[in-house]
């Protein structure tokens, strides 16, 4: 749509949309993105726009630090585990919710009871080695496990364990409190727009306020990437993320702006919903596998930034393996393995995420490498708001999709995409028990190389069974105004804005 239009129209329409904001006061950073937010409850989610958003509006008990590497007191100013790595002893420190009420090792209790029970979790699986929590005081909160768990301390980090208040949860209902939250974190939401914006305002009872310097922020929901850079040319917007490759080397070149490359655990993959026929047989998946050119994926869409991805672990985390069976880019060895399956002519619905230059161009690449071996790509561009609700529902065939680590250590995303049942494993519908029980033993060995050695086993089995066809890796990108200072995020994606400042 947006090709059509002049560069004034679309920078007339970028600067009259959405963007009239009070935001224009001094200290109030206001950030582009793609999509809106689409839930304020820490375990109902697990899209990126939600997390991001989170992370300064919750706190969890523990931290990661800026670099992705270490972990760091959070509400929990400090632990210890027992010498059976059992039972683990948090001291809280003392903090406040956004209405004044203090935190308490029950609001703790009960906010990963919630991510362990609820029905609404998303994240359950990884909780279950919970087994008992006690409270012996407001500031002191003993977890006790079924069994030693090496990612433990990790899952605390995860934004969806974030600590919410028990009062204000049950005294506003899960879906009032979705929409305007009780949170514990440097900022505070203030009004969410749906489909416009989140407006957030700092937090006073913030118990480390006095080194917060913005007033407020603003997440703006700008779908069209190029909109959204050129309201940061504009000086429309302070910052915008979801840089497009296209636009890198003409953003640095702007002496206005600042393009901040982070490293991440960004991995691009193709989902595949293997309860439709014929992706439910393993030779179709393989033979659409080898039929993608990844090189030429990550040359013309990424210019040469991104790198061709052979596993769901990405390069650089714990335990990636590039010993794993990954398949190099042969269509002859595709159109044999279509012969073998003998499925007939093969029309598939791919669902495309309007607007985002990349997914688009990624759709039309996929629609002739599949064409070249005899695969019919019907290409459904949809707004971003609709096609996570499609993957739920499994109104698909096949989407491109990203995944961002959350934790440190793999078994979240392993137990998410391998070894759920609750979503589906990442809404593929992919189904191994043997990799299912294998990301379930591998969470209780505490022996790193013995754990190294499943993750291996682990990777090599997905990979065979093709649960879902990793395409690239690559860094996070966002640009900034000139003045605007400590903008990015950790390789986990978290943003600290508590760390942010804007200098005009």
């Amino acid at each position: 749509m947006m090709k059509n239009l002049s560069r004034a129209a679309i920078l007339g329409l970028a600067m009259t949309t959405a963007l009239v904001s009070v935001a224009e006061a001094q200290g109030v950073l206001t950030i582009g993105r793609r999509e809106d937010s689409s839930t304020f409850d820490p375990i109902a989610t697990a899209q990126n726009i939600d997390f991001w958003v989170f992370s300064n509006v919750f706190d969890v008990l523990v931290r990661v630090d800026n670099a992705g590497q270490t972990l760091l007191p959070g509400l929990a100013e400090s632990w210890e585990v027992s010498d059976d790595a059992l039972t683990y002893t948090f001291h809280l420190r003392d903090a406040k919710f956004s209405d004044g009420s203090p935190v308490t090792s029950e609001d703790a209790a009960y906010s990963l009871t919630r991510i362990r029970d609820s029905e609404l979790s998303l994240w359950s699986d990884s909780y279950k080695i919970i087994k008992d929590m006690q409270t012996p005081d407001a500031r002191t909160l003993v977890i006790t496990l079924d069994g030693p768990s090496a990612p433990f301390l990790s899952t605390l980090a995860m934004p969806g364990a974030s600590i919410i208040s028990k009062a204000a949860m049950e005294g506003m209902g899960e879906e009032a409190f979705a929409e305007k939250p009780v949170g514990s974190g440097a900022f505070t939401v203030d009004e969410w727009r749906r489909g416009d914006r989140v407006i957030l305002k700092k937090n006073p009872n913030y118990w480390d306020a006095a080194n917060v310097s913005l007033d407020g922020v603003e997440w703006i929901s700008m779908p069209d990437d190029n909109t959204r850079m050129l309201a940061v040319q504009a000086g429309e917007l302070d910052a915008a993320i979801y840089v497009p490759f296209s636009r890198v080397e003409e953003l640095k070149k702007d002496a206005n702006l600042n393009v901040v490359v982070d490293p991440s655990t960004r991995e691009d993959h193709l989902l595949m919903n293997q309860e439709h026929a014929p992706l439910d047989n393993v030779k179709v998946r393989e033979a659409i596998d080898y039929a993608i050119d990844k090189k030429a994926i990550v040359d013309t869409v990424t210019f040469g930034i991104g790198e061709v991805a052979n596993s769901y672990i990405p390069k650089g985390a714990l335990y990636h393996s590039d010993d794993n069976g990954a398949r190099d880019f042969d269509p002859e060895k595709a159109k044999t393995l279509l012969a073998e399956a003998a499925v007939g002519d093969i029309s598939l619905d791919y669902v495309v995420n309007a607007g985002n230059e990349v997914d688009e161009q990624i759709a039309v690449l996929l629609q002739q490498q599949l064409g070249n071996v005899g695969i019919t790509l019907n290409l459904q561009k949809m707004d971003p708001s609709q096609t996570w609700d499609m993957l739920i529902n499994g109104d698909y065939d096949l989407s491109v999709m990203y995944w961002t680590n959350d934790i440190l250590d793999p078994d979240q995303k392993t137990t998410f995409v391998l070894g759920h049942d609750v979503n589906m494993n990442y809404m593929t519908r992919y189904q191994n028990d043997e990799v299912k029980q294998l990301v379930a033993d591998a969470r209780l060995v505490m022996d790193a190389a013995k754990r190294e050695a499943m993750y291996a086993q682990i990777q090599k089995l997905a990979k065979a069974d093709v649960h879902w066809i990793d395409l690239y890796y690559s860094p996070y990108i966002s640009v900034t105004r000139k003045g605007v200072e400590n903008f990015g995020q950790n390789p986990l994606g978290r943003f600290f804005l508590e760390e942010t400042k804007k200098t005009y």
